[in-house]
């Protein structure tokens, strides 16, 4: 059934007023699902990644519920728990909490690392309805005794894949015990690797289970492109299409933190304002790199993919992957960050010789061929991708010239 308004999911008047506020009319299909579920106690496990309005699916539920409790907030013992794995998305889960929550009286922190303690363990010392967190840094408070997660019941997991990605599932595991057994706990994850299965296994009691498939996010509202090159002749493509005016706000992805900053030296020689966000750059270089962005003081973007995961950007018109992720779902992902809130976008994938499985995995993920700019390669399909759809393509004109410079490009870098 799908719903049409806000008011027929049983959400509050205050919340309510909150939506109306932010100009949210009409419910995505998770929050369809999740919210009636959610306001019900009901444990519920999320298939579903960025872009779909996940964060409001939790968040408006969590707000109501802890209203209805009645409870005030009591010094070091957060109501609500909230883990993330990175702490862009820490802020913007918190920012989300203040924008549906301006009508109500909660309070709520971030505890994330990066940044100094003393403002964090103040804050947890005040009392605090809701504690949105990454995990290192609250095990940290938790260790020293600044935060107490006896009183809790109410935990969320967003991104559990990225956790495990990163190394976190040990130290979720360590907070959740501490936890009381009674409560109600949701996780949320864009895929499903056994880790995360186990995890939800663990901890969830009973749950419903909401999917949102990737396809209504990767492929519908977004335009696929792809570009057969050669490594080095990356470089210039990007400058190349970077001078077309259309390409107003732009995210270039990377596999690697050195490859981020080469591409923004080279960007930044050319006249084009682009800043860097990965794991290596602090906490307060890297929320000046995403609020220039935001604001538009620089017009490219280029990250990583832990560092890219749930940025929440307006109006990004453009996504690049200068090169392509080793995991397909982290296309998925990547390409999320335009096409959002309904509206259109474009990726463009640079796909040297090197790549070609990865691009077969990505295109038998979305069920859907990237559309080929240019010359296509020619040659035996790579081994790992020759179970997907659809025959090699023909060759196009110029594209054994293609496969010639590609060859001297890989003796070069043997």
């Amino acid at each position: 059934m799908t719903v049409s308004d806000f008011a027929e999911l049983g959400l509050a008047e205050r919340l309510l007023r909150a939506l109306k506020d932010a100009q949210y009319d009409t419910p995505t299909p998770i929050q369809q699902r999740a919210i009636p579920l959610l306001l019900d106690g009901q444990d519920l496990l999320g298939i579903a990644q960025t872009g779909t309005g996940k964060t409001a699916a939790f968040t408006l539920p969590l707000l109501q519920n802890l209203d209805e409790d009645g409870l005030k907030a009591m010094p070091r013992s957060p109501r609500a728990l909230i883990l993330a794995p990175t702490r862009e998305l820490a802020l913007q889960i918190s920012a989300s909490i203040k924008t549906y929550g301006r009508h109500l009286h909660m309070r709520q922190a971030v505890v994330m690392g990066g940044v100094a303690q003393r403002p964090q363990i103040e804050a947890a010392r005040r009392g605090i309805d809701i504690l949105v967190a990454t995990p290192g840094r609250l095990l940290d408070l938790m260790n020293q005794r600044h935060v107490d997660l006896g009183r809790c019941k109410y935990l969320i997991i967003d991104e559990a894949d990225r956790m495990f990605d990163m190394g976190f599932i040990r130290d979720v595991r360590k907070i959740v015990a501490t936890l009381p057994k009674e409560r109600q706990t949701l996780l949320f994850s864009a895929t499903m690797p056994a880790e995360v299965s186990r995890l939800a296994g663990e901890i969830l009691n009973n749950p419903k289970r909401v999917e949102i498939v990737a396809k209504s996010v990767a492929v519908e509202r977004v335009e696929q492109r792809v570009y057969h090159l050669s490594a080095p002749a990356k470089r210039d493509l990007l400058g190349q299409l970077l001078k077309a005016p259309d390409l107003t706000k732009v995210i270039v992805f990377t596999r690697t933190k050195h490859g981020a900053d080469n591409v923004v030296k080279r960007l930044s020689r050319d006249g084009v304002s682009a800043e860097a966000i990965h794991g290596n750059k602090s906490q307060n270089a890297r929320q000046r790199a995403l609020e220039n962005f935001r604001r538009g003081r620089s017009r490219v973007l280029v990250a990583t993919d832990i560092a890219a995961r749930g940025l929440d950007v307006d109006d990004i018109t453009h996504v690049i992957n200068y090169e392509l992720p080793n995991e397909p779902e982290s296309y998925v992902h990547r390409i999320g960050r335009t096409a959002r809130a309904g509206a259109a976008g474009v990726a463009i994938s640079f796909c040297d010789a090197s790549e070609r499985s990865q691009l077969r995995s990505i295109e038998r993920l979305i069920k859907a061929s990237l559309k080929v700019i240019g010359d296509a390669p020619v040659g035996p399909v790579p081994s790992s991708a020759k179970k997907g759809k659809g025959a090699e393509r023909p060759s196009a004109p110029g594209a054994n010239k293609w496969r010639r410079r590609s060859r001297r490009v890989d003796r070069r870098a043997a």
